[in-house]
């Protein structure tokens, strides 16, 4: 009889070292099932790391792309003087459009008609406090223009800037104040000027003093 290979036992089936002998055939199975149950279990892990670092990336795409904080406002810059230049050349009463100091950014501007027939000059302003105000002029405006334009808010106290009287609206603590949380209204000649929008009492005097040096 020829002598035994060594690590093999009489059947030919090697011998486990840990166990000293062959693993029986419930033992074999038993070893590829757990060592399959932690390949599974390895995969399973991969996956979600990957899905985890796949989410991640997207959720910083989307910062970069949606909020963007200090990228300034989505919109180009309207030269609004010079819209203001012609449009004056299409009506009698002079249009108000001040130049204001570096921080104001006019993000629209036009000259129109309402449904009410009357005609409007209006610009929108981003302020340095980053809030909107406009200033809207209606040329032969009437008290129904006016309620409109101040969104039916009762008039307040009279504010006098730079020796113009305005007259205010104060919408600040209403549900729902939209663009037209504070106005201030006051009349030149054929116009009726209202400042409205979000800005703080700082802002609007800092508008309404402009506009008082178009008017005088």
């Amino acid at each position: 009889m020829s002598p035994r290979a060594a690590g093999v036992d009489d059947s030919g089936r090697p011998i486990v070292a840990e166990l000293g002998r062959a693993e029986t055939p419930q033992e074999t199975a038993d070893r590829k099932a757990a060592a399959s149950a932690k390949r599974r279990g390895n995969q399973t892990a991969f996956n979600l790391f990957v899905a985890v670092v796949a989410s991640l990336a997207i959720v910083a795409f989307l910062v970069m792309v949606v909020v963007r904080p200090d990228q300034g406002p989505m919109y180009e810059p309207v030269d609004y003087l010079s819209l203001a230049e012609a449009a004056q050349g299409t009506v009698d009463e002079p249009i108000v459009a001040p130049a204001m100091p570096e921080g104001w950014r006019a993000n629209h501007a036009e000259l129109g008609t309402g449904s009410d027939g009357v005609t409007v000059w209006s610009v929108g302003f981003t302020t340095p406090a980053e809030r909107y105000l406009a200033i809207i002029q209606g040329i032969d405006a009437n008290d129904s223009w006016v309620a409109d334009q101040v969104r039916k808010a009762r008039a307040g106290k009279t504010v006098t800037i730079d020796g113009v009287a305005w007259t205010s609206y104060d919408r600040r603590e209403a549900s729902d104040p939209g663009n037209v949380a504070y106005a201030l209204v006051t009349t030149s000649g054929a116009s009726t000027i209202v400042l409205a929008g979000t800005a703080g009492d700082e802002e609007f005097r800092a508008l309404a003093a402009a506009v008082a040096k178009e008017l005088a």
